[in-house]
């Protein structure tokens, strides 16, 4: 009868509105549905008779309250295309939380909405197009094709509400029979809370849009108007480079103990005794979208969590104090942080050796920096550059393709991006290899700055880490209260020139003190303004990693 149904030319007239709604309410709890009906299926909670009739209780319930859900927002004006986006909606976020472990947030959300083209072409594959074809084109032709009872006015009406009111009850019944063994499974595993579809992608656009709107009706705050800069010698101003890593997560730096040789250019500047390894660091978010524009300001991680302000950055208190700003981009953006100083995208960039496919290598950043900073004004050079590089990284799923071939010492590598169907080894090669890149990167942005005729720093800080594969997570984005610690430690280094030792004079054997102490993003604002010498009445020296070892 199905494959009758999908015949061209054949009609499927007649059904009651309930049957139609209720057939769209059964694909979205089931297919739509699958990775939450694996998860719920896996909890050691579930190891009874009683425990089995209480997935299936839930199971009712929530096709009751998508039945609900369906006769709430899809009426007979738009219904065939508004059937059609609930069964994207669903099965596309089904998808990736199968596929990579992750859950539907806003935060998540705000990621899908800002990636661009290279992102998005990273994450398409087989494994996605069999999945629309099959949980969106069956059920969505057989939707289509579908013509319920016709009805008019007041029984379209009735139709729909008697459906509303009737599962609502038949759903409360149900819940209220299984609420003993449901409250304790939502309230030990929050994650659960977002897999249900497409319930978790409204709520999150729904706050996301509520956070977006209130934030644009909040005028841009001023910060740091009394910022100032003191330098002894202006014509040996100094050069600070800020490396903004991307999705390096510090179990996998070798210099920080990790058994691969994946950071040899780190650990020599470390021998040299002109680097130092910051070993406990923690992120304040678990995606780009969050944790940037954290990282470049002057609340704390929970402030900037309620995002109910908008802020300047720390750019724009450096570029008040009359220092020379440039932000360079390899990635997706600034996420705003640099919209009001000089900023120039590499990402697109046409060179013969370090561009490839469409995007390129983060070694693209250092070629014709000196001309870049020449470009900036004279007399702000003479206080003080500060250059912020926004590294591609190891920006996944397509590991791969953040290394240059000559440069992959581990392989075979994975070269997919559906990381589950990888051999293990093989992704974490893949993955080293990127972590290897970005230390060959940072040991050639040293060089570059031990050439230049004045005192210079660099510090490197990741912007969040990755999950690999552990207990079934991949990629990053975990709310942060449930994220994994791969997703939150991140690596940071400092990297100090003979001549920027000198005028910080620099305790050597203070600095190694501070080394294991547990810092964070909330540090790098007011380190970011000691290293710059920035007189401010925002500055807070125990804030500042290095204030107490520079005299």
């Amino acid at each position: 009868m199905f494959l009758k149904w999908l015949r061209p030319g054949a009609a499927l007239q007649g059904l009651h509105p309930w049957v139609v709604s209720a057939g769209l309410a059964l694909a979205l709890s089931t297919l739509g549905n699958a990775p939450f009906w694996w998860a719920l299926s896996q909890l050691p909670e579930i190891n009874s008779l009683r425990a089995y009739a209480g997935l299936i209780g839930i199971w009712a319930a929530l096709t009751l309250l998508m039945w609900v859900f369906v006769n709430v927002v899809i009426w007979p004006w738009w219904r065939k295309p508004a059937g059609v986006v609930l069964l994207v909606m669903s099965m596309t976020a089904s998808y990736f939380m199968a596929m990579y472990g992750v859950v539907i947030d806003p935060t998540m959300v705000a990621n899908a909405m800002h990636t661009n083209t290279a992102e998005v072409r990273d994450l398409l594959s087989l494994t996605l197009l069999l999945t629309v074809v099959i949980g969106v084109g069956v059920p969505g032709l057989w939707w289509w094709r579908l013509q319920p009872q016709a009805g008019i006015g007041w029984q379209r009406w009735t139709h729909q509400l008697g459906a509303v009111v009737l599962g609502s009850g038949l759903a409360a019944v149900l819940l209220l029979l299984v609420f003993q063994d449901l409250a304790p499974l939502m309230r030990n595993h929050t994650n659960l809370r977002y897999m249900v579809n497409p319930f978790n992608t409204v709520y999150a656009v729904g706050r996301l849009a509520q956070n977006n709107q209130a934030q644009q009706q909040q005028p841009l705050q001023t910060i740091g108007d009394d910022a100032s800069a003191r330098w002894p010698d202006a014509k040996a101003a100094p050069l600070l480079v800020l490396v903004v890593g991307e999705t390096a997560r510090a179990a996998n730096f070798g210099i920080a103990g990790y058994s691969r040789a994946t950071t040899p250019q780190l650990q020599a500047l470390q021998a040299e005794g002109d680097l130092y390894y910051f070993n406990q660091v923690q992120s304040c978010g678990t995606n780009t979208e969050i944790s940037v524009p954290c990282m470049f300001s002057h609340q704390d991680r929970k402030a900037n969590a309620k995002r109910t302000m908008n802020y300047e950055s720390l750019l724009d208190v450096l570029r008040k104090a009359g220092w020379a700003v440039l932000w360079l981009d390899n990635q997706s953006g600034c996420k705003g942080v640099c919209d009001r100083i000089a900023h120039f995208d590499t990402s697109n960039l046409k060179h013969p050796f370090l561009c490839a496919a469409g995007e390129c290598w983060d070694e693209i950043m250092l070629d014709g920096l000196t001309e870049r900073i020449a470009l900036l004004a004279p007399e702000r050079r003479a206080r003080g550059t500060v250059v912020v590089m926004h590294q591609m990284g190891s920006h996944g799923p397509a590991y791969y393709k953040r290394s240059p071939s000559n440069q992959k010492k581990f392989l075979p590598e994975c070269t997919s991006n559906a990381l589950s169907s990888c051999n293990a080894q093989a992704l974490l090669n893949a993955y080293d290899n990127s972590i290897a890149y970005t230390d060959y990167f940072l040991g050639q942005a040293v060089d570059w700055l031990k050439t230049q005729d004045q005192p210079t720093a660099l510090w490197y800080i990741s912007d969040h880490g990755e999950s690999l594969g552990e207990n079934g997570i991949y990629l990053h984005g975990m709310p942060y209260k449930m994220a994994p610690k791969d997703q939150t430690h991140v690596p940071m280094a400092l990297w100090v020139s003979q001549a920027m030792r000198q005028h910080w004079a620099v305790d050597d054997a203070c600095l190694r003190t501070q080394l294991e102490k547990p810092w964070s993003h909330d540090n790098l604002f007011h380190s970011m303004l000691g290293s710059a010498d920035i007189q401010t009445g925002l500055y807070q020296p125990e804030m500042d990693i290095t204030r107490a070892c520079r005299h």
